[in-house]
């Protein structure tokens, strides 16, 4: 199990992400596809090799090819969104956002898996990236369509604790040269 895997390779320092990512994926009130798809699109979001590695292989176990295949959608579109829409809004010229984005996203009309699970994705890759405007867009959207604010914070707890570890197992890589091997305590 590669959850276990990344909560032994966690410095002793970080004894409450071991918690953390034990928990957020074994209590959640997402749906399983809601649930993995978050961590997968957030681990490709964190940008930590290890932690995508790991994370990627437990996700496919409990995702459909199709929905693993949105959740790198999402992953890949908000990384382009997230860069461009925190831009606008740091700019603080509303002039921009009258202008055509021209940035191609027709994947998310159509994302093939239900519009909530993909939204919810989406949020996850926002609150990784910090970008206000687009987790206030995924936000609304979601709230729009009856999801409840414990789900949502559900996906933003997840992405959080995820991102948290990908920093925290890059920063042992860098400093020791090497794959972390299994914490001790």
């Amino acid at each position: 199990m590669a959850v276990a895997r990344l909560r032994e390779l966690l410095p002793d320092h970080a004894k409450d992400l071991r918690l953390n990512l034990g928990s957020v994926t074994s209590q959640s009130q997402l749906s399983e596809q809601q649930l993995w798809g978050v961590v997968l699109a957030s681990a490709i979001a964190s940008r930590g090799r290890t932690t995508l590695v790991e994370l990627e292989a437990e996700a496919l176990e409990h995702l459909t090819p199709t929905a693993a295949d949105a959740a790198r959608t999402a992953a890949a579109l908000m990384a382009m969104n997230n860069i461009y829409y925190r831009t606008l809004h740091l700019l603080e010229d509303d002039e921009y956002a009258k202008l055509r984005a021209g940035l191609r996203m027709n994947a998310i009309a159509n994302p093939g898996v239900d519009k909530v699970d993909f939204e919810l994705w989406s949020l996850a890759v926002s609150a990784v990236n910090g970008c206000g405007r687009c987790l206030t867009a995924h936000e609304r959207e979601l709230r729009g369509r009856g999801v409840a604010r414990e789900v949502i914070q559900d996906a933003i707890r997840v992405a959080s604790v995820v991102h948290a570890v990908a920093v925290t197992l890059e920063a042992v890589e860098t400093t020791s040269g090497a794959t972390p091997s299994p914490a001790t305590g």
